[in-house]
């Protein structure tokens, strides 16, 4: 008869370990990781709509495409949403006329930034365009970004560029009241253009604070991406905590994935929602997710029940 097979303490801790967490695993999440599936989606009214209202929501439009960007207005109103952006500007006035606020401007892009000092005429004229457009629609913020690394430039010369460009917007951001918002992109996922963003100079949350400290206004603060912050720092809580005075918008997207706030993606966004609260934010936070759900618009009604703390 053959000897039985020696078990080691450690491999019999792993496998007690590993068949407690798959019971403790809801009964069809155990069935679905039996059979190599995904869990089921995340229970959610189909006619769910935000009721505490203390998270100001909107959402980035571009996310939603191909959807026409009057359905998805009707969206956000059946949800409870009162902000929109990252549509074309052209919808600005039906947006605010069917009762949406514009939450947040576009510029320039995040490639053609001001890291490249020949870009700087560009960035200028688009930025002075974007503060005139939040002006218009009653806006109080315009997003801003660094750009790309310029190959063979040093981190001082790039963020003494970037300086450069902002001191130059700044004054008539004050003189009309508007904030211009630097977002920090993550640089790591390379598997969609808009997941994303090898090369981006602004890549490190710290550094991006630093230049709103170096800029020195009221008027010039961060654009807090959970998501993008989650990849390259972490520590999300604790640096809203630390630095909640820099930060005037917040974006949200279920990490990995940039997809949507459910149990496959590992941001507690209920806990990072009650810690912007206890900050004394009342700015919006935009769903900028990229829908996987069969339906979009439960997607981000599923989202939105999240942040509804």
């Amino acid at each position: 008869m053959p000897h039985p097979r020696k078990i080691s303490r450690r491999s019999l801790a792993v496998t007690t370990a590993a068949a407690a967490a798959t019971a403790a695993l809801p009964e069809n999440c155990a069935a679905a990781q039996d059979v190599g599936q995904q869990p089921p989606l995340p229970a959610v009214a189909p006619d769910f709509k935000i009721s505490r209202g203390r998270i100001h929501q909107s959402v980035m439009g571009w996310c939603f495409n191909p959807m026409p960007t009057s359905e998805l207005i009707g969206h956000c109103l059946s949800i409870g949403l009162t902000g929109i952006e990252g549509i074309d500007r052209k919808f600005y006035p039906e947006a605010r006329s069917r009762g949406l606020q514009i939450s947040l401007v576009s510029s320039h892009g995040f490639a053609t930034g001001p890291v490249d000092r020949s870009n700087h005429p560009e960035c200028e004229a688009k930025l002075r365009s974007a503060i005139d457009a939040a002006v218009q629609f009653e806006c109080s913020k315009v997003i801003t970004f660094t750009g790309m690394s310029v190959r063979g430039m040093s981190e001082a010369t790039a963020e003494s560029n970037c300086l450069e460009l902002w001191r130059r917007v700044i004054t008539y951001a004050e003189e009309k009241g508007v904030t211009l918002c630097l977002e920090h992109l993550n640089s790591v996922d390379n598997s969609h253009p808009m997941k994303g963003h090898p090369g981006y100079f602004g890549d490190d949350v710290e550094r991006c604070f630093d230049l709103v400290r170096r800029m020195d206004s009221p008027r010039f603060r961060l654009l807090f991406d959970i998501y993008h912050v989650q990849i390259m720092n972490g520590d999300v809580i604790r640096r809203i905590e630390k630095n909640h005075p820099l930060i005037a918008h917040y974006h949200t997207a279920g990490n990995p994935g940039r997809k949507e706030l459910d149990q496959l993606q590992e941001i507690n966004y209920p806990a990072v929602m009650a810690a912007i609260l206890r900050t004394g934010y009342s700015g919006f936070v935009a769903q900028e997710f990229l829908p996987t759900w069969p339906d979009p618009v439960l997607a981000l009604r599923h989202a939105a029940s999240v942040c509804d703390i």
